[in-house]
């Protein structure tokens, strides 16, 4: 399954010497007890660590050094107890490297109106504290995330939640390979794009491979290895012969195992993350990778089809910020028009991940009118009902723009016998017809990610770090 390391994250303080050393050791004091008690709340899925009380510029600079060096430090979360001389932050921060969250809360909630004097003020001056402190990273263009309120709201406690698993990912996202099994369908062209870029502002490697260096690994899985496989799919799965005689459905089912193990050994052995396949190119292969693909992408692996490099990275992108839950490689297939029941039927060839299913998926064998190879077993279920978003990234020439919507996913109101592939319909929350044309205006792509576990702001705040121009239609 996904794995990803123990990251944590740096807690600092902002103050300085003007109030005294009594008021500093209050403030360490209160902060110390907020880090305890935000990891004692079970909400954050990597722990806080609180590192100082930043009052000199020197201190902060070598901080944010230790930061960008230190691979377990996932980023930096700020907050300004008393008012923190923004000049102190400015080499440090334009330093960094890594995400920063400006916290902008109070140690208590509220105004102790009986007991209050000025040196209760004097310490809890975070109400223009933040803002001196926000200045200079505005000023900065820092593209830092600020969630505001009180740090003991569990709905406060859900942003920074949702915010430090969008900065694991930014973080794994400069370790994410793509191992690319032939090139992009032929004559495509929003499948195309520019690695060197991509590596540039996201990290990603992107490296070939002949068909025959995949082959080879292929042919190399034994038949133990598969017989143990196979037995562990019939637990998991039901396993539908249908017309299909005994001997070629095992034999079907067995051979996109041998493709299973094949392309995993592959990637593993070479540190990839995510791949592509493309039907018009498989060369040495019986069948397409359906089944194959779509156990793969069930254990975290990001896949593209058709060469699409572009998707199979951001599909592992997402799947790291969800934790590997409910996101999914998926494809604009057909539509449904009728007034008032507008709505899109996702789908591929195969390669549907099995995280969205909403049924107990069945392992099918059936003829592809696609590839000219055998007829491969694939995984066929419905997808699931609830909020969730629809991505794309796109090259420009001139930019990557990641283009998206807010979608409500639900089943097919009917069967669809003929159909033995997995499926997921949805409809825009702003409408097909609107927003279905503005996703054609902007150049977003028929390949998507769709996910069930990542919220708008979640994949906003992912954007905002790469500096990617996001098209979030509304």
């Amino acid at each position: 399954m996904l794995q990803v390391p123990d990251y944590e994250f740096w807690f600092v303080t902002g103050s300085q010497h003007l109030y005294g050393e009594e008021q500093l050791k209050s403030v360490e004091k209160d902060a110390r007890d907020m880090v305890d008690k935000l990891n004692a709340s079970k909400k954050l899925p990597y722990p806080i660590v609180f590192k100082m009380v930043a009052t000199t510029a020197d201190s902060i600079t070598q901080l944010m050094k230790d930061v960008n060096y230190n691979d377990k430090v996932a980023g930096v979360i700020t907050w300004m107890h008393t008012f923190s001389p923004a000049k102190n932050w400015i080499r440090g921060t334009k330093l960094l490297q890594k995400p920063l969250l400006h916290l902008a809360t109070q140690y208590l909630d509220h105004i102790p109106y009986d007991t209050i004097d000025f040196d209760y003020m004097n310490l809890n001056q975070s109400a223009h504290g933040d803002r001196e402190y926000g200045f200079i990273n505005a000023r900065l263009q820092k593209h830092n995330k600020i969630v505001y309120g009180w740090w003991g709201d569990p709905e406060v406690q859900d942003e920074i939640a949702d915010w430090e698993d969008v900065a694991v990912a930014y973080d794994e996202s400069f370790k994410i390979k793509v191992a690319r099994f032939g090139d992009n369908m032929r004559n495509v062209a929003v499948t195309e794009g520019d690695k060197v870029e991509a590596q540039i502002q996201f990290g990603w490697t992107v490296d070939y491979f002949a068909l025959g260096d995949l082959v080879e690994s292929v042919n190399a899985v034994s038949e133990s290895d598969i017989d143990k496989k196979y037995k562990e799919l019939q637990d998991k799965y039901e396993f539908v012969q249908g017309d299909n005689d005994k001997d070629k459905y095992e034999h079907s089912v067995r051979y996109q195992i041998r493709e299973y193990f094949g392309i995993k050994n592959f990637l593993d052995k070479g540190n990839y993350s995510a791949f592509t396949t493309n039907f018009e190119d498989l060369y040495g292969l019986e069948q397409l990778p359906g089944l194959a693909a779509q156990l793969l992408m069930d254990e975290g692996y990001g896949f593209g089809a058709e060469g699409d490099w572009k998707t199979a990275a951001l599909d592992r992108l997402v799947k790291i910020l969800t934790h590997n839950q409910a996101t999914a490689f998926m494809e604009d297939y057909t539509l449904e028009l009728q007034k008032g029941k507008e709505a899109i039927l996702g789908s591929h060839m195969l390669e549907v991940d099995p995280g969205i299913a909403s049924d107990k998926p069945r392992v099918e064998v059936h003829p592809l009118d696609i590839g000219g190879k055998a007829d491969p077993a694939r995984l066929v279920f419905t997808g699931r009902e609830g909020d969730a978003m629809d991505i794309t990234i796109s090259d420009f020439g001139t930019e990557y723009r990641m283009i998206g919507y807010a979608v409500e996913g639900h089943k097919a109101p009917k069967p669809t016998p003929h159909l033995p592939v997995a499926k997921q319909m949805w409809t825009p929350k702003m409408g097909l017809k609107h927003g279905a044309t503005q996703w054609i205006h902007d150049g977003g792509g028929h390949h998507t990610v769709l996910t069930f576990a990542a919220n708008e702001t979640q994949i906003q705040d992912l954007a905002t770090m790469f500096g990617l121009t996001f098209n979030d239609i509304k």
